[in-house]
């Protein structure tokens, strides 16, 4: 499971012309799935993401998680964060989980951004969705299961 996580001011997620989801101060989480993918990556890449102190506590140090700054979370599905420009100028998209395994556990992520006590805006999986984010730093983080949980704890 693959995530690109932007601290920011706003964003917001619009379907057809239509805002289905909008945040204040918070993250934006671009998901993409895996074909190997599972619910423990899932709650694994959640409580990652929601831990994050990437927030400046009043000494200009990145400090504060979601919880001390009332933060608010956004998640978009993206599986061309699986897309792979090894051959030709087309990104091939067969690493990506297949659309079924995907969504759900697109929504098994949802649940579990919620459990950990911050209930998820979203878009709509397999939409055509128009993300606006208004880039707070910047600061943007590339998380992958794949590596993280395979990573030497420190």
């Amino acid at each position: 499971m693959r995530a690109v996580l932007t601290r920011v001011s706003a964003a917001s997620v619009a379907i057809d012309g239509q805002t289905v989801g909008s945040i204040g101060r918070g993250f934006l989480i671009l998901l993409g799935i895996g074909p190997r993918d599972t619910e423990k990556e899932c709650r694994y890449l959640a409580e990652k993401a929601l831990g994050l102190r990437i927030f400046e506590n009043e000494n200009g140090k990145m400090d504060l998680g979601l919880d001390q700054v009332g933060g608010q979370v956004l998640v978009v599905s993206q599986f061309t964060l699986y897309g792979s420009c090894r051959k030709g100028r087309r990104p091939s998209f067969t690493d990506a989980a297949p659309p079924q395994l995907g969504e759900a556990l697109y929504e098994k992520f949802l649940s579990c951004c919620a459990e950990l006590g911050h209930p998820p805006q979203h878009g709509r999986f397999g939409a055509d969705m128009q993300v606006s984010s208004v880039n707070d730093g910047p600061v943007t983080l590339l998380l992958d299961t794949d590596a993280l949980m395979d990573a030497p704890r420190r």
